[in-house]
């Protein structure tokens, strides 16, 4: 550690002698709280804390000390003669020392004993102003995380009476869908039956092919077919694959119009659906009531869970293997929080990742459920992997992320609170979960 001159000087002349100089075990407590202290220690090599007791028996960690620095300032110098902290060596450490007996060396040149250590008092002032404003900005980090917390305790509340209203609305969505789809079919089978097989592919398959896919398709179709690129590119979704039909292209134009028609009536169902499924979900998690019901279906969660991520999952490949499996005495909210919270940290830690994907397994053994939840995003170190699961940890810049906001600390605590286990494992080709809960 560099030190300045003044503060060079000190350490040289005071703190090299051997006979001053001691090793200490880790564990080794150095100076107990109110106990007697004549001296002032540097810390040769090694680490050291302190800690503070108040009236209620209460500890807590207040200073570490580290290789160039000193304590016991307070009372050598003051002269209380008595400890304010106990200090502890966290690791095997080195010290030295000078007592109230040590006199001041080339007084004539750099003055008194008190003189000489003014750098070592206004050095020492200086750390403890920085603890004291590291400490405040820690505290008003921990302010904001629990005003986030409240922000989703108060939305939670609020999803439930959200959900019901959106409810009503995808309801009419829904239900005016499927009588508009009855009134067309209707009304072409009476007027106009030719086009009706156009119409009715639409709706039973809708388009299916990505439109990469699409392109590439119409580009055959157009060479062989001699199409419009418009019209190529309309005929390759509403005919993916094969030989177009002859009848298709004896009236193309209208035929797309209709087999159009049909696709955005079977869009129209398939995006009501999924919006009922989303906002049953959404009423899912707000729900306050965590109280646990037979019968439930793990991997009925799981699905919840998945629809609510459907905006995180765009680009991810989810693998989902379930296996049959035995319900549970469990609550349906407890347990999609757990799964939302891993798979949204997945997605997250694969912001990067060229090819993204999630592979979700669940099976049953003996009287277990295993749940394993893995991504084949970076590597987590080994450093990280023992802290995930510790409150108020996180790797994501910007504080919280997703709404429930207590992480994989949560996640851990209800896993424990069913008597399950909850591990993971991490290695450059994927991170995994991977869970257990006892069905009884």
């Amino acid at each position: 550690m560099h030190q300045p001159k003044a503060m060079q000087r000190i350490i040289d002349v005071y703190f090299r002698d051997p006979a001053r100089t001691e090793a200490v075990k880790a564990g080794t407590q150095v100076l107990i709280q109110d106990g007697y202290n004549d001296k002032l220690y540097w810390v040769k090599k090694g680490e050291l804390s302190g800690y503070l007791k108040n009236e209620a028996d209460v500890t807590a960690k207040v200073f570490r000390v580290e290789q160039g620095m000193f304590f016991g300032v307070h009372s050598f110098f003051a002269q209380t003669l008595m400890a304010s902290t106990t200090v502890v060596a966290e690791k095997d450490s080195e010290i030295a020392w000078i007592d109230l007996k040590t006199q001041a060396v080339e007084p004539e040149i750099y003055g008194s004993l008190a003189e000489q250590f003014m750098p070592v008092m206004v050095h020492e002032l200086a750390q403890r102003q920085m603890m004291t404003g590291l400490q405040a900005i820690e505290k008003e980090k921990a302010l904001q995380k629990l005003y986030a917390a409240e922000q989703m305790t108060t939305l939670g509340q609020l999803a439930a009476g959200i959900a019901h209203e959106l409810n009503n609305a995808v309801g009419v969505l829904s239900s005016k869908t499927e009588g508009l789809q009855e009134g067309i079919c209707r009304f072409l089978e009476e007027n106009k039956p030719e086009v009706s097989p156009f119409l009715d592919l639409g709706i039973c398959d809708g388009q299916a092919v990505t439109s990469a896919q699409a392109r590439k398709r119409a580009k055959q179709l157009q060479q062989d077919l001699g199409l419009e690129r418009d019209q190529a590119r309309q005929l390759a979704r509403a005919v993916p694959d094969g030989e177009v039909p002859k009848y298709w292209l004896d009236n193309l134009d209208e035929a797309l119009q209709y087999w159009d028609i049909g696709r955005d009536l079977h869009d129209m169902k398939l995006a009501s659906k999924h919006a009922a499924s989303i906002v049953r979900s959404v009423k899912q998690l707000g729900g306050t009531d965590n109280a646990r019901q037979p019968d439930v279906d793990v991997n009925d969660t799981i699905h919840k869970s998945l629809a609510l991520l459907q905006s995180n999952l765009r680009r991810v490949n989810v693998v989902l293997r379930p296996a049959v499996l035995p319900t549970m005495t469990a609550s349906t909210t407890e347990l999609v929080q757990v799964w939302v919270n891993i798979i949204k940290n997945a997605c997250d830690a694969m912001e990067d990742t060229p090819e993204p994907q999630i592979e979700i397994i669940t099976r049953h053994s003996k009287n277990r459920l295993l749940i394993t939840i893995s991504n084949n995003g970076p590597m987590i170190d080994e450093a990280t992997r023992r802290k995930v699961f510790q409150p108020n940890f996180t790797t994501k810049k910007g504080g919280l992320s997703f709404g429930l906001g207590l992480g994989l600390s949560i996640v851990q605590r209800i896993v424990n609170s069913y008597g399950g286990t909850i591990a993971l494992k991490s290695d450059p080709e994927k991170t995994k979960f991977r869970i257990k809960l006892p069905i009884a």
